[in-house]
């Protein structure tokens, strides 16, 4: 975690990899102050599915070095015992998007926090423990159009797509961003070469893609 003097401001939310069937989930939060705001915004700050992957990480660096960030990393195995367990994904990204809430506000106060709203709004509201339930929290649609949330998405970004490119180095396979035809053929080469209990040390087992890799 980066740390930074604490002060009022800001706490953005939000994941990444939620989506994508190889790699992990990868929940991240920061804290931005309004000293802050304008640095982040000449440095164009925004939401990061509007940006190369390239630029992602760029900014993201930049954000880290400004701004209290926290990560919350489920991996794939982890992410597949979790969900096994919760048997719903909104009820584990309430769980991770909480856990980040509460580290950053071990480290920074402040008084109110904004989230992209998944499911109903109880899931998060439910898993929050005490410093979280002092604190205003705001979920909402397309929440990455604010700036404190675009800062998350893209901190988010950058560690999934580092993961990634660990896993794929593991199992010396490329593993594709995404749910699509070349994801399906990279699982497909990951259980030829390493077998089918593989799978679940590279990616999430409840997509229907799963089914389309063991044919």
């Amino acid at each position: 975690m980066t740390t930074a003097s604490p002060s009022a401001g800001t706490i953005g939310i939000d994941e990444s990899g939620k989506g994508d069937y190889f790699g992990p989930l990868v929940i991240a939060g920061a804290h931005v102050t309004p000293d802050q705001e304008s640095q982040l915004r000449a440095l164009g700050v925004r939401d990061s599915k509007t940006c190369s992957d390239k630029r992602a990480q760029t900014l993201a660096a930049h954000i880290r070095t400004l701004c209290t960030t926290t990560l919350v990393t489920i991996g794939p195995e982890r992410y597949n015992s979790l969900y096994a367990s919760l048997k719903n994904l909104n009820v584990l990204l309430a769980w991770g998007h909480a856990r980040a809430i509460e580290n950053l506000l071990e480290t920074v106060t402040c008084e109110q926090v904004i989230a992209d709203q998944f499911g109903n709004a109880r899931f998060l509201n439910s898993a929050l423990m005490k410093k979280g339930r002092e604190v205003k929290l705001i979920q909402k649609p397309r929440a990455e159009q604010e700036l404190a949330v675009a800062a998350a998405s893209l901190v988010a970004r950058a560690e999934f797509l580092r993961r990634l490119q660990e896993l794929s180095s593991r199992f010396a396979i490329p593993l594709p961003k995404g749910a699509n035809p070349q994801v399906i053929a990279a699982g497909k080469a990951v259980v030829e070469q390493y077998g089918p209990n593989s799978l679940g040390q590279v990616a999430k087992l409840h997509f229907r893609t799963t089914q389309k890799v063991r044919g």
